[in-house]
């Protein structure tokens, strides 16, 4: 009992270093009590609905805790990458519906997001697609098509804007 406590201070103490104090606990409110977005087992902004196989990696957690608005469909899949971030209103969608039946979803690829990627608010990121690593999505685009790594990218559809360079 006394671990199962401690685990849960520790995990607290580390949410609470992270996000503001209020967002933490109206997360906590709509995601343990009210079971919103129940079934995920990180933190997630009570405005956000995430729903389907989504995995993340390393220290991702904190823009489903902060991130406001945001939609997450991993019915095909969903795989975030280490340090990637990501702003409000934020959709990423792993599955259409099939046209002739609409309570069916067309199976398609995972939608993977590389490692250390950013992307902007209002972003939307279709089935199918593939980010690289250390790419840059721009506020307001609609990723079609999958990108390489080291990229900032941009528009609707989505197009390279640059190339990163370090």
């Amino acid at each position: 009992m006394k671990r199962l406590i401690k685990k849960l201070v520790l995990r607290m103490m580390l949410e609470l270093r992270e996000i503001p104090v209020n967002v933490a606990f109206l997360n906590r409110l709509f995601q343990r009590v009210l079971g919103v977005n129940g079934d995920v087992k990180w933190p997630v902004h009570y405005t956000s609905r995430c729903v389907g196989r989504i995995e993340i990696g390393r220290n991702v957690w904190i823009s489903f805790a902060v991130s406001g608005n945001c939609y997450i469909q991993g019915i095909n899949g969903v795989v975030i990458g280490d340090d990637s971030i990501f702003a409000p209103g934020v959709k990423i969608i792993s599955a259409n519906h099939d046209v002739n039946d609409f309570s069916k979803h067309i199976p398609a690829p995972p939608v993977t997001i590389g490692k250390r990627c950013w992307i902007g608010t209002n972003a939307v990121i279709l089935p199918g697609v593939s980010i690289g690593n250390n790419t840059v999505i721009g506020a307001g685009s609609v990723v079609t098509k999958s990108f390489g790594d080291n990229l900032v990218v941009a528009g609707n559809p989505a197009k390279i804007i640059r190339c990163i360079t370090r």
